[in-house]
């Protein structure tokens, strides 16, 4: 593509009061109000002093400048721009958005995860945002990141375990085989936190909001964590709250002497669909073996505390990482365990790995945070911080909602924030008036054309007639 007029044939001018960056923002608001968003901070929500009032306005405010793709406060200038206050009623300052988060306290933070989980209920209730096929479970995921911060002045920032400066962010989503992640469940912690610590309050939060939701009638949902997270305080609340867990376990002495225990002749072979990278010796491992034998975790705690489920074990070939092409006298193995409740009926063992692996899915939900609004916090104060990551929460929501609604059978429905930015919420427009209607003047041949019609036409539909 080449410029095809004289550089002194073009000027630039910043002078159209009717002209705006992201037209999308007006189906999206129009989504979170139908979602109570606004309503739901208004009342529950109680932050002190003036900095407090309009808690609704406020929080929507935040939540629209993450979905333009602010990630600081200063980003929220993008609110206040053309015909921004021709359409959009209270568009504040940056200033006063930073005011207003840091004067939340961990109560307030608190407050606002009860508005997030209720939003996204009623999202749930919009739109299919997690489609369950017949017999099939609602996967929740639990683990957590660090999200690196800079300079000296941010509360509760330290190195943790990643070597990394910053705040710990501790994230549960829940998919199916149908649907790409939501999230159900955060909180934010201080950097040099380990990660098993108030787990066992956000899986059970998690959990009851996936219950409010209604899609986990059926089956019970399989929680999946790593290691770090394998405790009775975890396992215990999630079987509590009636869901089954797929957690790895750290290979203690007893976890040891149970794979001795499996004889020879019970290794299955799988092979992977595509090769993975072995993480101690480097190498690309195309096929392992997977065995389970039964098992009951914490023995040492009293018999009402114990759990009993199935170890399942994949091992692959301990190979001398510098003689990696020279064959061992004897067979040996690097094996990787995890503990499950779930019944062999249900999944066999290899159905049971390949279901554990997928675990990885959380990482593409933290990989997507990262790269919109917590890219990285943008208050020195920690509770302000906090809020900042429910709002990302609510508005990482909205999006996903928002491709299921655009194109419910397309890549949108599966698609990242910033695919949904830049296809359905960055749309550039012109303002008309007449007849006391606006109209918005979008790009001709827009390639989401449809899919923002869609959008745009379900979001501004009349409620429902209530029946008498």
């Amino acid at each position: 593509m080449q410029f095809k007029h004289a550089p002194a044939a073009v000027s630039a001018v910043f002078d159209d009061p009717n002209l705006m960056s992201a037209a999308g923002l007006v189906p999206m608001l129009r989504l979170a109000r139908s979602a109570g968003l606004d309503e739901l901070a208004r009342e529950r929500l109680s932050v002190p002093t003036d900095k407090g009032a309009n808690a609704g306005a406020k929080v929507m405010s935040l939540v629209a400048g993450m979905l333009a793709g602010a990630d600081s406060i200063d980003d929220m200038n993008l609110l206040r721009h053309g015909g921004m206050g021709r359409l959009f009623d209270r568009t504040y300052t940056p200033s006063t958005l930073g005011s207003f988060l840091r004067e939340f306290r961990f109560g307030h933070v608190r407050q606002l995860d009860a508005v997030a989980s209720r939003v996204l209920a009623n999202l749930a209730s919009a739109a299919p945002l997690l489609r369950v096929r017949a017999g099939e479970r609602v996967m929740v995921d639990l683990d957590d990141t660090i999200i690196e911060v800079h300079g000296y002045q941010k509360q509760g920032a330290s190195f943790g375990y990643s070597g990394v400066r910053g705040l710990n962010a501790l994230i549960a989503t829940a998919s199916t085989s149908a649907s790409a992640p939501v999230i159900l469940g955060q909180r934010l912690r201080q950097g040099k936190t380990g990660s098993p610590k108030g787990a066992a309050r956000i899986v059970g939060d998690a959990l009851a909001t996936l219950r409010r939701t209604g899609v986990a009638a059926g089956a019970r949902p399989l929680l999946r964590a790593d290691s770090a997270f394998y405790g009775h305080a975890t396992i215990g609340t999630a079987i509590k709250a009636g869901a089954d867990v797929s957690v790895t376990v750290r290979m203690d002495p007893a976890v040891k002497a149970a794979i001795a225990t499996i004889p020879d002749d019970a290794w299955e072979m799988i092979e992977y669909t595509d090769s993975i990278r072995d993480e101690a010796t480097g190498q690309l491992i195309s096929k392992a073996e997977v065995a389970e034998i039964d098992f009951t975790a914490f023995r040492s705690r009293k018999k009402a505390e114990r759990v009993a489920g199935r170890l399942v074990v994949r091992r692959i070939p301990d190979l001398n990482p510098a003689q990696a092409e020279q064959p061992t006298l004897f067979d040996t193995w690097r094996h990787h365990a995890f503990f499950t409740t779930t019944k062999t009926d249900d999944m066999d063992t290899v159905v049971a790995d390949k279901t554990h692996r997928a675990h990885a899915i959380i990482e593409q939900v933290h990989a997507d945070l990262k790269a919109g609004p917590l890219a990285h916090l943008p208050c020195g104060v920690f509770t302000a911080n906090s809020a900042w990551l429910v709002l990302a929460v609510i508005a990482f929501n909205l999006t996903r909602t928002a491709g299921i609604i655009a194109d419910r059978v397309g890549r949108l429905a599966r698609a990242t924030t910033a695919t949904i930015r830049r296809t359905l919420i960055h749309v550039p427009a012109r303002l008309a008036r007449s007849a006391r209607r606006i109209t918005l003047h979008l790009p001709e041949a827009w390639p989401w054309q449809n899919a923002f019609t869609q959008l745009f036409t379900i979001t501004h539909a009349p409620p429902p007639v209530a029946a008498v």
